[in-house]
């Protein structure tokens, strides 16, 4: 049992202050205002990043040229990723990923959602055991205490024509038989890790799966990830082929409720998206990676209207900033929308808004009993630095809209993962460790490419 006291804290109900925590279990057993043995300065609950491939993290910086071409896209992008993937083994990526989980960590994540499509040798061929590099996850979680909700992720074809897998796809591919062979052994896998860890599907997209295979997937219990309408080129492709746009599809096609969680939807109509909104399904937005890629603005200012939920993911892993991935929502919001504030409401500011958001979509898409500050929930936790010069003078929400759009200096201090304390002053426990054998695995890549 461990108690943790917080000079300021964020209650679902609002701001108090001087609480303590009882942790027991992972869990929050009670909030007091008795003595403790640790004591922060600013608590917050800590949000969920849900969805994550964590092997791009290790190509970041590699893509930013275009050559003698005058356009680059998502498409040219997906070129590249493919021909880096093909290099990685099950060591590399265990490596890749436990360098991107303490680095979430570090960020203010207590948990990720990794959206798990590398399955299979170079050349397609199947491991001995064919959650080999399932386990490599999860080994990577073991080692750096991140929560962890794995989906391995259906792929199937090359595009909405069933065309065959290019190349670059070979080791990602699987019917729907040898798929389930994968989750069987997934299950295995997380029956073996702590009781927050969580197992999901992710059918990969309208492109790379069937309507058949979509059908018989919609009925596992648990979460259910999908990328959808986040590139022009798919929604051409799938109303070509389908005669629908991908959510209009979506919707009259699939159950479609509060287990889905819908990644990017930067490209839908209004209808569309109070459609989608009304459902309960979550948005996953990836703001830098959607900024990155060339992806679109997703609509929150309808999806809000809607009353819709979404979360916060960093999908390319090419920078790991939780603050960043908020502020780049927002600012997006008021380029598209030429107003300020946009995400904020009545009641809340804009910086409360965002992270009250990401807390509580981020804990719906993950199955995660998490997202607020409350007796029986996961011990999911960040503290913030309050001496940091950003925060004199701060409070309530003005610590969130300093910390997330004007903050230099305020840091985060310390994560709890359920109850388990794995950043301690800023830095993981286990960096130096992690940290060595990314660079291993950096320096045979940088040699191979």
């Amino acid at each position: 049992m461990t108690t943790l006291h917080a000079k300021h804290v964020l209650l679902p109900d609002g701001w108090a202050d001087d609480v303590t925590l009882t942790l027991s279990d992972g869990r929050i057993m009670s909030l007091t205002g008795e003595a403790a043995d640790l004591s922060v300065d600013i608590l917050l609950p800590a949000p969920t990043n849900l969805h994550s491939h964590a092997f791009q993290r290790a190509m970041a910086g590699l893509t930013e040229r275009r050559g003698a071409d005058k356009t680059d896209s998502f498409w040219s992008w997906r070129q590249l990723m493919f021909r880096f993937l093909d290099q990685l083994t099950p060591e590399d990526v265990l490596a890749i990923t436990a360098q991107v989980q303490m680095e979430m960590l570090e960020a203010g994540y207590a948990a990720s959602v990794e959206f798990h499509y590398l399955h299979h040798q170079p050349g397609g061929a199947a491991y001995d055991d064919p959650a080999e590099m399932s386990a490599r996850i999860c080994a990577a979680a073991d080692q750096t205490g991140i929560g962890l909700t794995l989906l391995p992720v259906l792929y199937q074809q090359g595009g909405v024509d069933g065309r065959a897998l290019g190349a670059g796809q070979i080791r990602f591919g699987n019917d729907i038989d040898s798929y389930m062979t994968v989750m069987q052994a997934a299950g295995h896998l997380i029956g073996n890790m702590p009781a927050d860890a969580r197992l999901g599907v992710a059918p990969h997209s309208l492109r790379a799966v069937t309507p058949d295979a979509l059908k018989h997937l919609q009925a596992f219990q648990g979460p259910i990830h999908m990328h959808l309408a986040e590139q022009i080129a798919e929604v051409d492709e799938v109303e070509a082929a389908y005669g629908a746009r991908p959510v209009t599809w979506a919707l009259e096609n699939l159950d479609i409720d509060a287990r889905w969680c819908l990644i990017h939807c930067t490209q839908m109509s209004d209808k569309e998206t109070r459609s989608l909104a009304q459902t309960g399904a979550v948005a996953g937005l990836c703001p830098i990676t959607e900024n990155s890629l060339g992806d679109g603005i997703f609509n929150g200012v309808i999806w809000g209207e809607a009353a819709g939920k979404w979360g916060i993911g960093s999908d390319s892993n090419i920078l790991i900033s939780l603050k960043e991935e908020l502020r780049t929502l927002e600012y997006s919001q008021r380029l598209m929308t030429h107003n300020r504030a946009v995400m904020a409401t009545a009641n809340k500011s804009t910086g409360r808004a965002l992270y009250d958001g990401a807390c509580q979509g981020g804990a719906q898409a993950a199955e995660r009993e998490s997202g607020e500050i409350k007796v029986g929930q996961w011990a999911d936790l960040m503290a913030l630095n309050g001496d940091a010069t950003d925060f004199i003078g701060r409070q309530c929400d003005s610590i969130l809209d300093t910390w997330i759009f004007a903050g230099t200096d305020a840091k985060v201090s310390d994560v709890w993962a359920a109850g388990r304390h794995v950043v301690k002053h800023g830095q993981h426990i286990a960096r130096p460790e992690i940290t060595e054998k990314y660079r291993a695995a950096m320096m045979r890549l940088r040699d191979v490419m």
